[in-house]
């Protein structure tokens, strides 16, 4: 594996397909992006702690349009609609405001609070893992071999060839 041509890979998903819901990207393309976020998320997250700004929620807010449209076009190649991934991100909305609001109402109703939120937080998070469960299902899904309704078969990518500069 030619870590250049994963970050190339990277790099052109974030500039040139920023948000980007058309089209298909195959297997490959798609996880050695995920592994390259993953990298960029860490290394975030250490900056983050050594400097005390809040750079890994930057970061992911930067990367949430690259990140789905990604998603989207990996959705379109096994023949789905890549708009499920929005179903993901709505839920996951959702539940950051209801934790919030159960931990703002915690400081005021105390322990009342879970009783009140705590079964709508569970009920959210319980759909947000359902719906990261089967997103995870279908991205490692093979892709249609011929062309289907969202375009023709994707390019191979070869992680292994070094990117021309």
């Amino acid at each position: 594996m030619e870590p250049q041509a994963v970050f190339a890979n990277f790099r052109d998903a974030v500039a040139n397909h920023y948000f980007d819901m058309n089209g298909r990207v195959g297997r490959a393309q798609f996880w050695y992006f995920v592994l390259a976020y993953f990298v960029f998320a860490i290394i975030a997250a250490i900056l983050q702690a050594i400097v005390y700004l809040p750079l890994a929620a930057i970061f992911h807010l930067a990367m949430l349009l690259p990140a789905a449209g990604m998603g989207a076009r990996r959705l379109q190649d096994i023949g789905r609609d890549g708009r499920l991934v929005w179903l993901f991100i709505l839920f996951d909305f959702a539940s950051q405001i209801v934790s919030a609001l159960a931990a703002l109402s915690f400081l005021a109703l105390g322990f009342f609070s879970f009783f009140l939120f705590g079964p709508s937080v569970m009920l959210i998070n319980l759909a947000l893992f359902v719906a990261g469960i089967v997103l995870l299902y279908f991205w490692c899904q093979p892709g249609d071999p011929g062309a289907n309704a969202y375009g023709p078969p994707p390019p191979v990518f070869e992680p292994n060839v070094r990117p021309a500069v």
